[in-house]
């Protein structure tokens, strides 16, 4: 698992890396910009709202929902990141913190319309997100929504079978999203869907049960 040192090293070169990996249908990166389109087309259609980024990185994805005049607040942990990302969104309440420690404490008693999530909780031990989604919960209005993109399977053979194709690329410091598995367990506290867009990324969506 990269620190954020790691990351302070990677971000002037994220996006285009990535980018590319998507254009040539690469493990982990495919269907990358389908992925962050989706996002941003589902707060866009109830834009302006008040978004909560964890782990917004270079704000590939955030900036342009602040250009279009949604609130936007975001954790990273990297402060080369939060650094690039105050330049692209002065206006955006940015903080510096460690998601794995949970929920920081200046944002309790907020609540957001959506909170956002792309390619960063898959360094969270399968045990660690589902904690970390249902605190989350207590952050969503009650009609808000999360949406996290990230690599993420239906089923574990599904995992198992890109884990076969991929060989050596296949990257075991991770802990990738296995959606059946996060529905059997989050499925009586909320309600969840998973949107493939491709064939190890996709969006899950998660809901307040009313």
């Amino acid at each position: 698992m990269l620190n954020s040192d790691g990351f302070d090293l990677w971000s002037g070169d994220y996006d285009a890396s990535v980018l590319r990996a998507d254009e040539r249908g690469l493990y982990p990166f495919a269907g990358y910009a389908n992925v962050m389109n989706a996002i941003y087309g589902a707060v866009m259609a109830a834009s302006p709202a008040s978004v909560l980024d964890v782990g917004f990185g270079t704000a590939f994805l955030t900036a342009k929902l602040c250009d279009a005049g949604n609130r936007i607040t975001g954790l990273d942990f990297s402060p080369e990141m939060v650094k690039i990302a105050s330049a692209k969104m002065p206006g955006a309440d940015l903080l510096q913190w460690d998601f794995s420690r949970g929920v920081p404490p200046s944002l309790d008693g907020r609540t957001f319309d959506f909170i956002i999530s792309t390619y960063a909780l898959h360094h969270l031990p399968d045990d660690a997100k589902v904690r970390f989604i249902a605190a989350l919960l207590g952050l969503l209005e009650p009609n808000g929504t999360i949406l996290i993109g990230d690599v993420c399977f239906h089923t574990r053979n599904d995992l198992l079978a890109c884990k076969a194709g991929c060989g050596d690329e296949w990257d075991d410091d991770e802990f990738y999203f296995v959606f059946s598995e996060l529905h059997e367990r989050l499925s009586s506290v909320c309600s969840l869907a998973f949107h493939p867009f491709s064939f190890c990324a996709g969006v899950i969506e998660v809901r307040k049960k009313l």
